[in-house]
């Protein structure tokens, strides 16, 4: 068992044992809001993992990766409750990057990306809310997958915003992202058509960033043909309309607990949780109608293409310049909100700039294309 606290949180007990399957072999880093027999969950925060008490059963899919093979080694630290998209956890400290030591390591999935990214586990589980799994990929140089919004169960894992929330996990290479994807996503989508490539959409990032993801796009087309698209969206006021709907559902889970327990929060969380609380029913109730008409509009730009676009806005900040990442993480919530919204599947794939830092291109498909998109990035 590793011991870095911000890494790894100590289990309880004895973690359950996998049986045979096809992820024999590969360890297996759960982030700590699934639900693991006999295990608490503490979601990032030592007060809540003091009042929690042991789950009765494992999340589903949990199971679904115990059944497949995958030995779990270790539950892994996220970002209290996962609600910061740094990785940044005022209790237990920062997971390190491998890929760029004096930069952020991502959140919400920070601990399971890390684990994975220094090879201390070969899978890494998490839930993706707002890019909760693709931020972490792309700024340590892993693979990852957010699933189409409902294709695998969340039953036993912690809620934050439902409407948004989706499990995924990380990887080092493409091949062991298919070999995770096969076995938990048997069913496989429709076939998909063309590259579809806004300029827009990839120049909604830093010039690093976009010029890493055109270096990609001129020298692995992915073998399909090219529909090139205008953008016209409105990528602030969707970024809006996502952040409305997941305050107000982070605050109707989580709201009760807080107040009962001021003071708890470290000042990024704090701040986020005070911001959800202003949110009213009737700002909710819009938000929602609008994330509707968000939702129609991206699927129909997908369409039954491969939308390609920069998975962060920016590579990780530095971690001595945290005035950085609310700027930063503006701009990404403007990429990921695309997939978030319209809960479709997204794969990260890693790249790196000019100037060697890690950054990432995101394919996003047409509902239930996972497995599909996984296999593009098989190939490239």
């Amino acid at each position: 068992m590793h011991d870095d606290p911000a890494v790894w949180r100590a289990p309880d007990g004895p973690l359950p044992t996998p049986t045979a399957g096809s992820l024999v072999g590969l360890g297996l880093a759960i982030t700590d809001l699934f639900a693991i027999a006999g295990q608490r969950v503490g979601a990032g925060s030592p007060p809540f993992l003091a009042a929690a008490a042991p789950e009765p059963n494992s999340a589903v899919v949990v199971d679904h990766l115990l059944a497949a093979g995958a030995e779990p080694i270790g539950i892994t630290q996220c970002d209290e409750l996962s609600y910061t998209l740094t990785g940044v956890n005022p209790h237990y400290g920062t997971p390190p990057n491998p890929a760029a030591a004096d930069r952020i390591s991502g959140g919400s999935t920070s601990g399971a990306a890390a684990a994975v990214a220094l090879g201390e586990a070969d899978i890494g589980l998490g839930l993706d809310t707002v890019g909760s799994i693709r931020v972490p990929a792309a700024y340590q140089g892993l693979y990852g997958l957010r699933t189409t919004h409902g294709a695998i169960s969340r039953q036993g894992a912690l809620p934050l915003a439902p409407t948004l929330d989706t499990v995924g996990w990380v990887t080092r290479d493409a091949l062991t992202l298919a070999r995770v994807t096969n076995a938990v996503l048997p069913q496989r989508g429709a076939q998909l058509d063309r590259v579809a490539i806004s300029a827009g959409l990839v120049g909604a990032a830093d010039d690093d960033v976009t010029d890493a993801v055109w270096r990609f796009l001129d020298s692995r087309m992915l073998g399909l043909p090219r529909r090139d698209i205008d953008h016209d969206l409105p990528l602030d006021h969707w970024r809006g309309v996502m952040i409305t709907a997941l305050g107000f559902e982070a605050w109707r889970h989580h709201g009760d607990w807080i107040e009962a327990n001021p003071g708890v929060l470290g000042p990024e969380a704090a701040g986020r949780f005070r911001a959800a609380a202003a949110i009213q029913e009737d700002e909710y109730a819009r938000a929602c109608v609008e994330a509707a008409s968000a939702r129609t509009a991206i699927r129909a730009l997908v369409g039954m293409d491969v939308l390609v676009i920069p998975t962060t806005a920016t590579v990780p900040p530095r971690r001595a310049t945290p005035g950085a990442y609310a700027a930063a993480r503006i701009g990404t919530l403007n990429l990921t909100c695309l997939a978030s919204l319209a809960g479709l599947p997204a794969v990260s794939i890693p790249l790196r700039t000019a100037d060697g830092m890690p950054a990432g291109v995101s394919l996003i498909g047409p509902p239930n294309s996972d497995r599909e998109l996984v296999a593009l990035a098989t190939v490239l």
